[in-house]
């Protein structure tokens, strides 16, 4: 048997969305080859907007992308949360970050936010390239292709999202958890009259909720969320499916109807919204996983794009350090990174199931709990959550108290 390598020539990453391009642009800036490899035919990332808070910032600022995702995506000031009528639940004043931390909260689409992270990447990205499984040696891993070809490396990083080829090899082909809620996503362009750059707003109805921010200058990123049974389908026209929508949200606070009126029918994405429990395993010998394939997490803390992120710089960080090995440096990758994201897992479904509560009894309780310890929840996630990424902050104040 081959003694192992202590830095690894040759990284393959299976996926090329934020996450596996973010590892390849980590790894590059820690002097380690990687190639990336995609299933689509084309390298791109949907068109939904992505709520990045401060940590990803500091993260994406560490890799040296921060300055260009700042020149398109609107910094965010007060996050406010509401009833359907507009009564106010809570707010979070994420524009004190900037001072604290030295970057703002912002959002973006997420094709943008790719875009950029691919364009700082120089190492291979191979399109077309379905991976089927891969093959553990003493000395490396073959990744496998469904046409039949492979490609060898030093380690494997499964980054190919939530219904990930790699962890179904590792870890079994359990599909993801349903939440029990629907998603529909769109874009709406907007004036800044009509909408005052940087805002963001959440609103919670009887078992459905709406969201909105800007992602881009003019365009206005909204979703609206309701409880129902997995894997239906909007029968019908875009238009249709707009009108039912509408429907659903009529005489709630301005300025819904004007987001739903002001949207391109055929921007509309519907999505069955998933997760997973916690895992306690992420990888074995010389494969790990990465993002959505090691822990899914759900839309409601926003932090789904900033955690994959994190995950990168990680991950890098300790495949560079001098002496591990490639095995330790994986297992060790692990352990950190499990401890971050299990409690973030676990908050984002238990978010998700106060939000789709229908009963009123339930909804009157809940909002009134809430407003009660809102201060504290904002506390808890700067702390556990923004000020994580300060070990990445360089010249800034990191003065949270």
């Amino acid at each position: 048997m081959s003694a192992e390598i202590s830095r690894p020539k040759q990284v393959l990453i299976a996926g090329g969305g934020i996450g596996g391009i973010a590892t390849a642009l980590a790894l590059q800036r820690q002097g380690i080859e990687s190639v990336v490899f995609e299933r689509a035919s084309q390298l791109r990332d949907g068109g939904a907007g992505l709520h990045i808070w401060t940590n990803g910032m500091l993260a994406l600022d560490y890799l040296g992308v921060a300055d260009q995702v700042a020149k398109i995506a609107p910094a965010q000031s007060v996050c406010h949360f509401t009833t359907s009528t507009g009564r106010i639940i809570g707010k979070y004043p994420v524009g004190r970050f900037v001072e604290r931390y030295g970057q703002p909260t912002v959002a973006i689409g997420r094709s943008d936010l790719h875009g950029i992270l691919r364009d700082a990447v120089t190492v291979p990205i191979v399109t077309g390239a379905e991976v089927t499984g891969y093959t553990e040696h003493a000395d490396g891993v073959s990744l496998h292709f469904a046409d039949g070809t492979s490609e060898e490396g030093d380690l494997l990083i499964g980054a190919d999202g939530v219904r990930s080829a790699i962890r179904g090899q590792l870890l079994g082909p359990q599909p993801p958890d349903y939440t029990g809620y629907i998603a529909w996503r769109g874009h709406a362009k907007m004036t800044p009259e009509e909408f005052p750059p940087g805002t963001f707003q959440a609103l919670f109805g009887p078992g459905n909720r709406f969201t909105y921010y800007d992602i881009a200058p003019g365009v206005v990123h909204w979703m609206s969320v309701a409880n129902g049974p997995a894997g239906g389908r909007d029968e019908g026209t875009p238009e249709q499916t707009l009108n039912m929508l509408r429907a659903r949200h009529a005489g709630w606070t301005a300025p819904v109807e004007n987001i739903l009126d002001a949207t391109t029918p055929e921007s509309i994405l519907r999505g069955d919204v998933v997760d997973r429990r916690p895992d306690s395993v992420w990888g074995q010998g010389r494969v790990t996983l990465l993002g959505d394939a090691a822990h899914a997490v759900s839309f409601n803390i926003g932090q789904g794009a900033c955690l994959a992120i994190e995950d990168a710089l990680v991950l890098a960080g300790h495949l560079a350090a001098p002496g591990a090995t490639v095995t330790r440096a994986l297992r060790a990758y692990e352990a950190e990174r499990q401890e971050r994201t299990r409690p973030m897992q676990l908050l984002a479904h238990r978010i998700g199931a106060i939000g789709a509560l229908q009963n009123p009894a339930a909804i009157w309780l809940r909002d009134r709990v809430l407003k009660l310890v809102w201060n504290r929840t904002f506390h808890t996630a700067e702390h556990e959550h923004v000020a994580y990424a300060t070990r990445w902050a360089s010249g800034t104040a990191a003065n949270a108290t």
